[in-house]
């Protein structure tokens, strides 16, 4: 006598079959079950295959998430991603045992996010380093969105910005939710290797040129990967046979073994080629998005100090502006490069050609340059501003007092021209460190037998005709770069007289535009300070064809800088000089300043140079009154009566809006895809096709509250069901449906329009009544469950696998 087990026939003699266990934990006897009542396979998280699944995954991750080390600078970010790996993992493992839907997981995942975020990433915001608060909840939310944006703004290391450790959390968070779910529940469980992957183009996109360790991680995703992905792949197949005999499962077994050992031969014999062949393929640099990224600040809100610079030697050439603090000797301190020239101004740029860009920097900053380490500290007196002076190329800065976190927070710095910004002003008492390496720099009368470097500068326009002409009769007709360069500044040198217009000097305008360097090159005397000496330098040098650019800033006079003693910069000594790119130097500073005690003379007139139209100097801007400027109190309650804050309530907005926009999308693409099944299906070209739409319809909205139908059971038998299920529903109208359907699809007649709409609103009435038997919670997982949408939901414990009747 034959058993039937599951629809399958069992020879005689034989009592029991062998089911195989979801997760390859081998096959398992169990005896023979009668027809109809089959087995449903047990969860794989819970099983051994899924804990492998679960340390693969995070292997695949850790490897990922290894390449955060160079642009961290520290470990710092390793607990953040540690505790958002096994909280994704947590996630998904609860969801995976207790079948959430996608939903449910996303709701989860957020709600983790927040409820651990604060302790893990933000323990500043909250009570006792662990009960978030409200400002924990606001900052995770903001964070959630701008944290991408400020990892790449900000200079590495990013270990100085506290806030940054959202990004680590958050990315292995989201990895692990996503990886381990698609391991531990997708039928086609190979697709998990794809999050790490993506994890790895992320660390490696926001991180730096520098790279940790690429080969290996490289390797350890391909090889894992690989073989677990044949793993999962032989077990599907396997799983999907059914029973199978004892005999069918050894050789199975068998079967198994080999693919692994071939499998992993093959792998590994991959791994080791690509090991020796890597050091021969691999590019030196490696593009990364923050070398494209142009970040804040808006430098239109700054005007260039050297607008100001009359002002320093005018009216300020005694006040004490800073004290510096182990200044290398030869060093000096620079308040900003300037490399853009409009024909009003010469100005500093930000993501021009040439120029740079400046970052939001914290206290330690990554650099390739060379030079001589110092440490240089600065107090500030009657200097202010957003233009942070500062020495050499920075490495790292340490600011002291009370305002230390806010100038800080507010820094960003260009290391391409070693200027700083500190957007939050700088100002009487503060103090601060650098730490720079200060290139060696060589003297004017070293300067032959060098090489011009062909650095790109941003263009610039309104230049004097003098300034061209002036170019070509003082470089005269040297053809070395470097050579004219200095026939220009001998020129500058032996004719010019300085004068900042004192009362003991000849007269002298300030400012640079084209009008006043037209003056300064085109009159009968050169007569003008640092100022217009600098600008008319750089741009003559770059009508010579030699990248030139102006940097105004501090230096001691000769023989001022006592080694070990503190050097007190007053307004006299602030000077502009120009800066040239020469090989084996770098930007290496040159000044052009005729002596100060010079008389002014005529120059002989070599040649007429045409007048260009006059351009207007910008007026300096003036300093406020200390009763204009008022307390910072004073200013706040001037503008909050003003009017409402537009831009504070935009940005509340988007911190509440877009998270919550976030959350919603899932839900609502579901209502739409149901949405846009059911019109599909009662507007369909044929009758026939509205009634069957319309069953499918009852069937699909029983599976997503829970109640599914059995699966290849026929229409009468899913009524049957349908009414054991949904007691409170009309027996009969649940029957009429499926008898209707299956006369219009069966019958000879074909059904009419008129039928097909009658029909439909017993669909309707059958569906509400379904609802309301189930009850609200159950109406709401229903109407966002991907039960219906994924197909699987018919299938109910006990089904048979008779076919379609």
């Amino acid at each position: 006598m034959s058993t039937t087990v599951q629809g399958a026939v069992t020879p005689p003699g034989i009592d029991e079959v062998v089911v195989p266990q979801w997760g390859g934990a081998g096959p398992h006897t169990a005896p023979t079950t009668p027809a109809g009542q089959g087995r449903r396979r047990p969860r794989r998280a819970l099983t051994l295959g899924g804990l492998a699944d679960g340390l693969v995954v995070v292997v695949l991750l850790v490897a990922a998430a290894v390449g955060l080390g160079p642009v961290w600078g520290d470990s710092t970010w390793v607990v953040p991603a540690a505790a958002g790996l096994v909280l994704g993992l947590v996630v998904a493992w609860v969801g995976a045992v207790r079948r959430w839907p996608a939903v449910a997981v996303a709701a989860a995942t957020v709600v983790a996010y927040l409820l651990v975020g604060g302790a893990v990433a933000l323990p500043d915001t909250t009570v006792a380093g662990v009960v978030p608060t409200l400002d924990t909840l606001r900052e995770l939310l903001e964070s959630s969105v701008t944290v991408w944006k400020d990892a790449l703004t900000d200079v590495p290391p990013l270990g100085g910005f506290p806030e940054l450790k959202v990004l680590p959390f958050l990315l292995l968070l989201l990895a692990g939710v996503t990886t381990a779910t698609i391991a531990w529940r997708a039928r086609a469980a190979a697709w998990a290797v794809v999050p790490p992957a993506l994890t790895l183009a992320l660390v490696i996109a926001f991180g730096t040129t520098e790279t940790a360790w690429p080969l290996a991680q490289g390797l350890v995703l391909v090889a894992v990967g690989l073989l677990w992905s044949s793993w999962r792949v032989t077990e599907a197949r396997i799983a999907r046979q059914g029973e199978i005999t004892q005999a069918s499962a050894d050789a199975t077994s068998r079967l198994r073994r080999h693919r692994l050992l071939t499998g992993t031969s093959l792998v590994l014999v991959a791994v080791a080629v690509a090991a020796l062949a890597a050091p021969a393929i691999s590019p030196g640099d490696r593009t990364v998005l923050r070398e494209t990224v142009v970040p804040p600040p808006d430098l239109h809100e700054y005007t260039s100090p050297l607008v100001g610079f009359r002002d320093y030697a005018k009216t300020n050439a005694d006040v004490e502006m800073l004290t510096v603090e182990g200044l290398p000797a030869g060093g000096r301190v620079r308040i900003a490069t300037l490399d853009t020239y409009d024909g009003v101004v010469y100005d500093v740029s930000n993501g021009e050609p040439g120029s740079g860009v400046f970052s939001r920097v914290g206290p330690k900053i990554l650099t390739d340059a060379t030079g001589t380490p110092a440490d240089v500290r600065i107090t500030v007196k009657g200097y202010h501003g957003p233009w942070l002076p500062d020495v050499g190329t920075l490495t790292a800065i340490d600011y002291e007092g009370p305002r230390a976190a806010d100038l800080l927070a507010s820094t960003y710095y260009n290391s391409t021209t070693g200027t700083a910004i500190a957007s939050a002003g700088i100002r009487e008492g503060d103090t601060y460190t650098l730490s720079a390496l200060v290139p060696d720099v060589p003297s004017v009368d070293d300067l032959g037998g060098s090489t011009v470097v062909d650095e790109p500068l941003p263009q610039a326009i309104n230049v004097p005709d003098s300034a061209v002409a002036k170019a070509s009769q003082f470089g005269g007709d040297e053809t070395d770069l470097v050579e004219r360069l200095l026939n220009i500044r001998t020129a500058i040198v032996a004719d010019g007289v300085y004068s900042s217009g004192l009362a003991n000097q000849a007269p002298s305008r300030p400012g640079h535009s084209t009008a006043r360097i037209d003056e300064l090159l085109g009159g009968d005397t050169m007569v003008g300070d640092d100022e217009q000496f600098a600008v008319a330098f750089a741009l003559m040098a770059r009508q010579a064809g030699i990248p030139a650019r102006v940097v105004m800033g501090f230096y001691p006079d000769e023989g001022e800088l006592v080694d070990g003693a503190p050097w007190v910069a007053t307004g006299s000594d602030v000077h502009a000089w120009i800066e040239v790119p020469l090989a084996g130097y770098g930007w290496v500073p040159i000044d052009a300043i005729p002596d100060d005690d010079v008389a002014a003379k005529p120059r002989p007139k070599t040649e007429k140079v045409p007048k260009p139209p006059v351009i207007d100097d910008p007026v300096p801007p003036e300093e406020p009154s200390q009763a204009d400027v008022g307390d910072a109190e004073d200013d706040d309650e001037i503008v909050d009566t003003e009017g409402f804050d537009w831009g504070r309530a935009a940005l509340i907005a988007t911190v509440v809006v877009v998270p919550l926009a976030l959350v919603a999308a899932p839900f609502a693409a579901i209502l739409a895809a149901k949405a846009r099944r059911r019109t599909r299906r009662r507007t369909a070209p044929r009758a026939v096709d509205r009634y069957s739409g319309g069953w499918s319809e009852v069937v699909d909205t029983a599976t997503d509250l829970g109640r599914p139908v059995a699966l290849g059971a026929t229409r009468t038998e899913g009524a049957a069901q349908l009414v054991e299920s949904f007691p409170t529903a009309d027996r009969s109208a649940v029957a009429v449906l499926a008898h209707s359907a299956d006369v219009s699809v069966f019958g000879t007649a074909l059904p009419s329009e008129a039928d097909a709409g009658t029909y439909w609103t017993g669909v309707d009435g059958t569906v509400r009544a379904m609802r309301k038997d189930a009850g609200w919670r159950a109406r709401v997982r229903g109407a966002v469950s991907l039960r219906s949408l994924r197909g699987q939901g018919r299938r109910a414990t006990g089904a048979t696998r008779e076919g379609t009747r």
